[in-house]
Parts: structure tokens; sequence; C-alpha cells
């Protein structure tokens, strides 16, 4: 693993974490009676996981610690990598230090660990079941914009191929990527065609022409079309059906058969092959989640790339933290002892 996140990258807002402001009370009300009553104890503290999973959001609990605690270059941390697998109950950061000096930062740290491992681990389970197929994060749309950083970062430690927003790519200085998307479709009257046209024209040649067919509920035509239109320079369809929706092409009947089931999937890759269209790959899109996906990998649906969104919000995966010596001594509530863990590293 190369250096950890630069504490700056994160661009937190320290002067309002340092006085409490994102804080339980309780934790500042802590810390104001240690410092009146001029208790300096030195404490263990020990982070762990309620859940197992992909850890993410350690290089933005050690920059609240570094930036936002009073005295933090005399914080002695431990802590995993981002992307390192965890179980239950598993130690996953050390905090050894005055606990006056950062009593009021455990809400802040705790939840960044909580929000980015349960997107990472949510991620990684799409990635893993769709058996090296790119895995697209779409998720922007279903979540306040101001989480997007972290959680575009998530979805990269978790495996994602390709998040949708610039903030989403920031914290590593990448770009969004995305589709022709409905709304350039209704801007040109609903003709497909005519809007992944103009997208061609005025959108930079490294930006791959993925155009989005299933407007008129005809995903095999209206891909035929696009691809006609603008040749080898469409790197691909993406088929978002609506759930409640059976396109024309399917003559299945049942469950299975509505939004982008497995058979519009293969109607569209059999239409391009035939029309001498193979280069032109299949974006899957609209309610998919880890299942779904593996059950197209084991049915040997024909797609190349799936997008998931609000899927990778379902799942929690919470983080606790409990003093577990004091002054060098065991001092822990009944049932939370010190666990060491030998996979922490020290944080420089």
């Amino acid at each position: 693993m190369g250096a950890r996140l630069d504490p700056r990258v994160f661009r937190l807002p320290v002067a309002a974490i340092r006085r409490g402001f994102y804080t339980d009370v309780y934790f500042t009300r802590t810390r104001h009676v240690l410092l009146r009553d001029r208790r300096h104890a030195q404490v263990l503290m020990q982070v762990f996981s309620r859940g197992d999973g992909i850890v993410c959001g350690t290089d933005e609990a050690i920059a609240v610690l570094r930036l936002c605690a009073d005295n933090p270059r005399a914080l002695r941390i431990r802590a995993l990598r981002d992307g390192m697998t965890m179980r239950a109950g598993e130690t996953v950061m050390t905090i050894e230090g005055d606990y006056a000096t950062f009593a009021h930062l455990e809400t802040v740290y705790l939840g960044i660990l909580a929000r980015r491992s349960a997107v990472a681990t949510n991620v990684r389970r799409v990635v893993d079941a769709a058996g090296g197929k790119p895995v697209f994060y779409f998720a922007a749309r279903f979540d306040h914009w101001a989480n997007q950083p972290g959680d575009g970062w998530a979805a990269k430690v978790g495996g994602a191929a390709g998040v949708s927003t610039d903030a989403n790519a920031s914290f590593w200085r990448g770009a969004g990527i995305g589709t022709i998307p409905h709304g350039l479709i209704g801007a040109y009257g609903g003709d497909t065609v005519a809007a992944t046209r103009a997208f061609d024209r005025h959108i930079p040649d490294d930006v791959a022409r993925i155009a989005l067919v299933d407007w008129d509920n005809d995903c095999v035509n209206t891909a035929l079309a696009c691809a006609r239109a603008l040749g080898r320079r469409l790197w691909g369809v993406r088929l978002d059906t609506a759930a409640g929706l059976r396109d024309r092409s399917v003559t299945g009947r049942g469950p299975s058969s509505y939004g982008v089931c497995a058979e519009l999937v293969r109607n569209v890759r059999a239409a391009l092959n035939a029309e001498g269209f193979p280069w032109v790959k299949i974006v899957v899109s609209g309610g998919f989640n880890a299942r779904r996906v593996s059950r197209f990998v084991k049915g040997q649906v024909p797609f190349d790339a799936v997008g998931v969104g609000s899927a990778l919000f379902k799942d929690r995966i919470d983080f606790t933290a409990d003093i577990v010596k004091l002054d060098g001594r065991p001092c822990a509530k009944v049932g939370r002892g010190y666990r060491p863990n030998p996979r922490l590293r020290l944080v420089s």
C-alpha cells in the first residue's frame, strides 16, 4: 500500500470540530470536566468494528485526530489501512494519550469509519459478485451532496471502476465518468440518436460515448440506431428500463421479464452482433445489487459493466470506541477488555 492520504485532502472544518460542534454533547461535557478538574488521564482508546467488511475511513479519522486534537503530536495512533478486510469485533484503531485532548473527537471519527466502511463494503460485495466486470458507482444522487468526496473514496477502496462526480473523485484528483442521461434525450424531443450525435460533437474524444437506449422502451432498435449513427465511436449502450416496464423485445412473462432482465440483455447483444457491432459494450443499471449482479454472472448474461446506485447505502457497519487502559493498566467496562491486533500499524 502507498502512503496514507494527506490530512489536508479532507478539507475538514477544523475549527468547528475542535469546539465540538459535530460532537455528541456528553463528550464535550466530558472534556470540560476533565480540563476543569485537571484530570489528564493517559488512556488507550480501542476502536472496533461491529461487522465484517472492508475498513475505510482510517486516513480521514486520523486526519481528525491530527488536525483537531489539542496536542496531536502527543497521541500515539495505530490503525489498519483503508481497503483491508476486518471482522466483527476486530480492533481497527487504537489511540493512546491524554484523554482530555481528544475526547471531543469520538463522535466524528466513529461516524467517518462507519460511513466509509459501509460504502466500501457494499461496493466490494457488488465487485465480487460481478466477477471482474467493471462496477460504476452511480450513487451520488441518492444522498446529500456533502457526502460525495468521502463516499467516492470509499467506492474506489471497495473496487469501483469509476465514480459519477468530480467530487466523488476529488480525494485522488480524479474525474467523474458517466453516460448520456435521459435529460439530454428529453431536451432533443426524445430523439436518442440526435442526443447521442450532439454529445459526440461537443464532448472531448477521451470521454467514452455510451448511449442510453431505453427512452422508447425499445432497447434493441434504439441501440442499433445509435450504433449505425456513431459506428466505431460508440463505446457502449446503457440499458436502464424501469422495473415496472417490459421492453418491446422481451417475449417472456412473469416477474423476471420486467426492467433490465436477462432476456433483454441477450436480445440487445444478439442484435448488435448480428448487425456487425460486436465491439459495442452493454452497461446495465437500474436497481442492481450484489445478489442481482451475481444472478446475471451465474446465468452468463452478456453484460460488460454495471452501474449501481442506492443499493450501496443499504447495509451499515457500526464502530465503537472504549477506554481499555488507564496509565498503562487494564481499565475497561465488562466485556470490553484490550484486544491487541498485530495488523495495526503505527501512524507516523
